[in-house]
């Protein structure tokens, strides 16, 4: 098995949180929130594995857009 880094760890994380905050929306818009999440994942696929500043950036700001759509008074996303 191949040893993750601690930055790749927290990407992983950072998915996982994201899909979890679905299931906690209502079930007509759940796929609205997936797609959202997979197209901005997609976004920075090919983003270099070196580029600490811009991966560590991205996290921060996931974070932030996480704890706000996170509340339960968004029930859509677009």
């Amino acid at each position: 098995m191949v040893r993750l880094s601690g930055l790749q760890r927290d990407v992983l994380h950072s998915y996982r949180q994201w899909v979890r905050m679905v299931y906690t929306k209502p079930i007509e818009n759940r796929l609205h929130f997936l797609k959202y999440i997979h197209s901005e994942f997609d976004k920075y696929r090919d983003l270099k594995r070196k580029d600490f500043t811009t991966i560590e950036y991205l996290l921060r700001m996931g974070k932030r857009k996480l704890q706000m759509l996170s509340q339960p008074n968004v029930k859509d996303i677009h």
